[in-house]
């Protein structure tokens, strides 16, 4: 990694040699190109749009005016097409680049997966885990010039426009793909995705050296029926949670577009959704915004939602996308819709060339129409996996780790003391991928790095735990038996004798759910869609088609049930329970256990027993045990269990007993319930998927070379916690996250330990009282009290005590991570605007600093708090409800049985009663002592007509008016309904009692 200053310096140095040199090209008419308007041949070079002199903008509208229809709608694919004419070659849409350059498509080849073979840094939840803005900006960098260096090597392959960060909040550890966001927090998520943002487009204030996308936008966290749930974002949550994260890193510049989601939001899908283009408003630079991979496809597929492609990609890009992600490599599909649509006064030109427009000025800005490719041009081959890029892939490794306990200072290990270790556990010797993970150049294992670190002082015995066994076919007396490699050799019980290709080694990954893997060949059994085959290192693929149940029968035999993921789908009309054929061939075609082939199991070798006795033999015992990111969690598969595997579990504490100097690695991709583990085992470390660097960094922490700093961004909960519905979105109402879960749990947010002792000093606020317009800074002063150099992460949270709405328990403000020698104290400051104490006023539809006094909170977690202090801010005070003015449905403060659905298709958003009985509450509205009328806006699309009820102080209080909808003959015609009210006196709480299918978008009460 070069450092900025002298990275600026080298590229005006190559850039004003590269630029002598085109214009020496342009004045021999070396480059030439045909004018789009008259035909005649000029000089490339002297095209205004080829001219790096001119601003931007001058040359988009240039080029753009250059451009015919049919080529400006080319440019509204992932797959932008060429204009040979004018010597434009082809643009790709998106690199993945979650953490590392991870893999793209090849449009010489169907489109393709290419996989990178790049530096791979810790997932993103471990590179949030550092909370250190410096490291992941730095980190960014590195990604931002590998992805320079492959586009160098293939740049119809490796564009440069990058799908990463994803910003979305972990608000529910079971979702699938928890590993590749940061935090259930919005500013932490914020200030991660803006620092990795930054670092990816370089430094440049005009260029940019890749461009990040952020994903996936909006109130997206759940992979079952992801294309068809409606995820319900109540104004609070939509602004104070959700777009927060979104916004944090578009107000500073550090993204170029965001991909919108396969879900619905409030009942209208986010490919749609006005959300997308509103975000322009926002962004400090230009953006360029893409749908989701096969996203328009879902509008009229599984959605439902248009009748028409064309209807929906019309929707589409007047919603506010740029890039429609579908069809492969071909953009036919998409020309013909968008072409039909014009046609129909659907869509208009203008909103051709403002999707064409934005896909330009993104290709300008990355230096494509330059002569020398703007100033990251001579980014090379040489980038990629670079020393100084491995160097900061194992220091992000060892910052990503979070110490979660350490009893007795059982850490560090001691080398001089500890010279012999077994490091035990199925991921004791292995580094896995994921499926946004490229191919590392190398990998260190635990086992290797603590190897390395010990050196010829010490030794390693490396064991995983795994139970080897025999299967043999109970028909036949023949073992199963792997015969090859090749996708051709297929699984049969076809030996007489267990030998080394009849033995399989059981890896537990939970939830029923093992894998095989042969011992003579290395390597997992998995279905090559017809039979089975060992070809395959790692489970992998889309289906993860290696996944495999051992289920366990009255006579003391077992079936063997196939659980690659293509079994759920509703195309699948294959079996699931394997049975061995005529032949031998095993295959998955039968669907019952009793037309299964039974096998007897074989235990070979007790993985427990063997790694109890390395654990006994050795001085320390290290066991790395956790996750396969390929089936504990991933895109298009939601956790069902946060339980650690059942057979790794029995090996933690088998190996314990057997060696008390024992230390717990949980090495996987989200919160884990491990309340066992805390109550007896000495020592926990846990890491996410941490790259190519994982057994270095491991090694480093683990004999203390490196002082554990990482904090965890997501609360860990206790075994046995009901948490809400993965569907349920309302965080504040279902009370998710650390700020709102009046629980206790396991580990707090932002929990994690140090090998050294900090202590904290009185907390100021200056001033001590502060206009909604104003600035505090809070010092801390921060002193290691410990015997060694370490660093610590210094959490601000605050609480608001009085508010018109209910607020945080805590509320994370700011953060500053500061390194301190032993003994060695800092004052620490952390400013914060009394902006961001606002919140969202429902009753006028505004942000809003309320008068009140917050307490500040600073400490090491959520929980942790080491010092308070209070904060006197004068905003103002939410006044009553006026409903004589307009008041929009979606604006109550309550509700319950309540869905938030479109108002059209196009704008709005209404509240839906599916049931009858649902109910939305205004409060604290000015309800007055005479008759009003109450007038609401309701549509509602059945046989028979229903009732709105208004009554006052509870959903089973007084009637006072009650409204009947007649049927509108539509959910989205909407026709004025009126009652005669008469409320009480004074202020109170009104509530909305709608009748089953009844939508009300605003009323009114006057």
């Amino acid at each position: 990694m070069v450092h900025p200053s002298r990275s600026v310096r080298r590229r005006q140095t190559r850039r004003t040699a590269a630029l002598a040199a085109a214009v020496v090209v342009a004045a021999t008419g070396a480059l030439v190109a045909p004018h789009a308007a008259t035909g005649a041949v000029v000089a490339a070079a002297d095209l205004p749009f080829r001219d790096p002199r001119l601003p931007i903008g001058e040359r988009v509208k240039d080029l753009m005016a250059r451009l015919t229809l049919d080529e400006r709608i080319g440019l509204l694919h992932q797959y932008q097409q060429p204009v040979p004419r004018l010597g434009i070659g082809i643009f790709k849409a998106g690199t993945e680049a979650l953490h590392g350059l991870a893999w793209s498509n090849n449009h010489r080849d169907n489109g393709n997966v290419v996989t990178a073979t790049a530096t791979q840094f810790p997932q993103a939840l471990g590179l949030a885990s550092t909370w250190d803005r410096g490291l992941v900006e730095q980190i960014g960098s590195a990604i931002g010039d590998e992805a320079r260096g492959m586009h160098a090597k293939d740049p119809e392959v490796w564009g440069l426009n990058l799908w990463a960060p994803v910003v979305n909040l972990l608000r529910d550890p079971r979702w699938g793909r928890n590993e590749e966001g940061y935090s259930e927090d919005a500013t932490l998520t914020g200030a991660i995705a803006t620092a990795y943002g930054s670092g990816i487009q370089g430094d440049d204030p005009t260029y940019l050296k890749a461009a990040p996308t952020l994903k996936h936008f909006i109130g997206y966290n759940n992979e079952a029926q992801r294309d068809t749930s409606s995820s319900n974002l109540p104004p609070r949550v939509l602004k104070e949670y959700e777009l927060k994260a979104f916004e944090a890193p578009l107000k500073a510049g550090a993204a170029t577009g965001v991909m919108a989601s396969y879900n619905l939001v409030n009942g209208r899908p986010a490919t749609v959704d006005p959300l997308v283009g509103e975000l322009r408003s926002v962004s400090k630079t230009p953006l360029f915004n893409v749908s989701d991979a096969f996203a328009p496809g879902n509008l009229v597929g599984s959605q439902k939602y248009f009748s028409t492609q064309a209807e929906a990609d019309a929707a589409m890009f007047r919603a506010g996308l740029d890039a429609y992600v579908g069809d492969n490599t071909d953009p036919t599909s998409m020309t013909t819709a968008v072409k039909a649509a014009l046609a129909k006064g659907l869509m208009t030109e203008a909103d051709v060339d403002a999707a064409a427009s934005h896909a330009l000025t993104l290709r300008f800005r990355l230096g494509e129409f330059d002569p020398d490719g703007g100033p990251y041009g001579a980014l090379g081959t040489s980038e990629v996996n670079a020393p100084e890029h491995q160097r900061l892939a194992r220091r992000a490794a060892a910052e990503a780790m979070v110490l979660l306990k350490n009893s007795k200072d059982a850490l560090p290990l001691d080398a001089a003391r500890e010279k012999k270790v077994a490091v035990i556990g199925q991921l004791a010797d292995t580094v896995y991928s994921d499926w946004y993970g490229g191919n590392a150049p190398y990998t260190v294992t635990p086992a290797d790095g603590i190897a390395k670190r010990l050196g010829t002082s010490g030794s390693v015995s490396s064991i995983e735990g795994v139970d080897r066994i025999a299967l043999r076919d109970k028909a036949t007396g023949k073992y199963v038996t792997s015969r090859g490699t090749t996708d051709t050799d297929t699984v049969a019980a076809s030996a007489d004798t267990a030998g080394p290709a009849a033995q399989f080694d059981v890896f537990d990954w939970g939830e029923d759910v093992v894998t095989l893997r042969n011992v003579a060949t290395g390597n997992v059994v998995g279905s090559n869609w017809s039979a089975f085959v060992t070809k395959d290192k790692q489970p992998n693929g889309w289906f993860v088609q290696q996944q495999f149940a051992i289920e366990n029968q009255p006579d003391g035999s077992v079936v063997l049930r196939y659980a690659g993921y293509e079994t759920g789908e509703s195309w699948y009309g294959g079996g699931t329970y394997v049975r061995v054929g005529d032949d031998g061939i095993l295959r998955a075609d039968v669907k019952s256990a009793a037309e299964a082939s039974h096998f007897t199991r074989e235990t070979l070798r007790s993985g427990v027993a063997e790694a109890a006795a390395a654990a006994a033999s050795s001085d320390a015992a290290v066991l790395v045990v956790g996750s396969m990111p390929f089936i504990n969690g991933r895109e298009a598969r939601d956790r069902t269990s946060m339980e650690l595997p059942a057979a790794q579990r029995r090996l933690v504490e088998a190996v314990l007993a057997a060696n008390p100097n024992t230390v717990l690695v949980l090495e996987t991709s989200y919160p884990e319930t491990i309340d066992w583990a805390q109550q007896t085992v000495p020592a926990i470390v846990w890491t996410t998927h941490a790259g190519q660097e994982t057994g270095n960094a491991l090694a480093d922490v683990l004999f203390g070379d490196v002082n554990p700093s990482g904090h965890l961004t997501q609360t860990w909960y206790r075994a046995g916690t009901s948490l809400p519905s993965i569907y349920d979105y309302d965080i504040i109402k279902s009370k998710r996250t650390y700020q709102y879960y009046a629980g206790t749990p396991l580990y707090p947010f932002g929990h994690g330990l140090s090998y050294t002792d900090f202590a904290y000093g009185p907390v100021t606020a200056t001033p001590g009282s502060v206009a909604p317009d104003g600035t505090v800074a809070v010092r801390v002063t921060v002193r290691n009290t410990g015997t060694r150099a370490g660093e610590d992460v210094v959490q601000l949270y605050d609480h608001q005590r009085t508010s018109r709405t209910p607020q945080p328990d805590r509320r994370l403000l700011g953060f500053a991570k500061v390194r301190l020698a032993a003994g060695e104290s800092r004052q620490v400051a952390i400013t914060v605007k009394a902006a961001d104490l606002a919140v969202w006023d429902v009753t006028r539809g505004r942000w809003v600093v309320e008068r009140s006094v917050h307490d500040l909170f600073v400490g090491r977690s959520a929980e942790d708090i080491r010092a308070t202090a209070s904060l006197d801010v004068r905003g103002e005070v939410v006044p009553p409800r006026d409903l004589s003015t307009p008041t929009r449905a979606v604006n109550f403060d309550d509700y319950s049985g309540i869905s938030l659905v479109d108002e059209s298709k196009t704008s709005g958003t209404s509240v839906a009663s599916p049931e009858a009985g649902g109910w939305a509450v205004y409060r604290d509205a000015r309800l007055g002592a005479r008759a009003v009328t109450f007038t609401a806006q309701a549509a509602l699309d059945g046989p028979a007509a229903a009732t709105v009820e208004l009554r006052v102080g509870s959903p089973t209080g007084a009637v006072v008016g009650r409204a009947t909808v007649a049927p509108t003959g539509s959910v989205y015609s909407y026709r004025p309904v009126t009652a005669s009210v008469t409320a009480p006196a004074g202020n109170g709480d009104l509530y909305l009692v709608l009748g089953k299918g009844v939508r009300i978008s605003s009323f009114t009460l006057r």
